[in-house]
């Protein structure tokens, strides 16, 4: 796995990088002769995330994982508007992948449903884990407890929006596998928390309007013990898109990665054969 770096408008996106069988990092294009997997995390989290999953994927296949901006290693400078869509594109440019196989979680299954809709020539395949949808109406519990953390955030209360976040309910059957539970105390612990208190996403229009335009083929992953949102995003993108094969786990929750990883693993890379 090779570290790299790319720069944007008011940030940079950090990452690693990994060759598969057969590739040559002195390819006189920077293409590699074989599609990647791109890995995107989730809200609070870091491309450490799918460390696991990566563990349980064939060594030769080739994959990118990255910090989205604000993120982990990634920087964001205050007050510049972005999309996580444009970065992932600027990101691919940087690293001459003209199409990848996009795989993201909840927050990053976000942003590359929204990449596969602007750039679906850039897809290979897409996969979804328990993918949240951007420009999404939330429930009325959602929302209260989003206010909630953010409050605590200007306040400068870092510590109560994190511990707040740690026992959110779409964390109770993560916090239920002892494993699952160090990795994710762990990296809530590690975040920063900056867009608690300001996101300078720009916003989107609602992406529930444009579900009958994936045409990519599409992985949907889910645990039946997700929350209330997601489950129904979930729905809205099996029922509209147009190539979307859902499987969905009865004992599992929203982070698959850290709680089912080797079954996520077999999963992908039976998708991606």
């Amino acid at each position: 796995m090779k570290d790299f770096r790319v720069e944007l408008p008011g940030g940079t996106l950090a990452g690693v990088r990994r060759e598969g069988a057969g590739q040559s990092s002195s390819q006189s294009s920077g293409q590699s002769s074989s599609t990647p997997l791109v890995l995107a995390h989730g809200f609070g989290g870091s491309r450490h995330d799918w460390e696991r999953v990566i563990a349980s994927l064939p060594p030769e296949l080739p994959l990118i994982a990255y910090d989205a901006r604000g993120f982990g290693a990634s920087t964001a400078e205050p007050g510049v508007a972005f999309s996580h869509a444009d970065d992932l594109l600027a990101l691919l440019d940087a690293l001459g992948v003209e199409q990848a196989d996009l795989c993201g979680l909840s927050m990053g299954g976000g942003n590359v449903l929204h990449f596969a809709l602007d750039h679906p020539e850039r897809v290979r395949r897409l996969i979804l884990v328990s993918p949240l949808m951007l420009g999404w109406s939330w429930t009325s519990d959602w929302i209260d407890r989003w206010k909630a953390m953010g409050r605590a955030a200007r306040a400068g209360d870092m510590a109560t929006a994190r511990e707040l976040w740690w026992h959110h309910p779409l964390f109770d059957s993560t916090r239920e596998i002892p494993e699952a539970a160090a990795h994710l105390k762990a990296s809530i612990d590690a975040f920063a928390g900056h867009q608690w208190a300001q996101d300078d996403q720009r916003p989107e229009l609602p992406e529930v309007d444009r579900l009958t335009d994936l045409a990519t083929p599409t992985l949907l992953l889910t645990g039946a013990r997700d929350t209330e949102d997601f489950r129904l995003i979930a729905e809205l993108i099996a029922g509209a898109g147009q190539n979307v094969t859902r499987l969905d786990r009865a004992e599992a929750g929203h982070l698959l990665n850290l709680e089912t990883p080797d079954t996520l693993a077999r999963e992908i890379k039976a998708f991606l054969s």
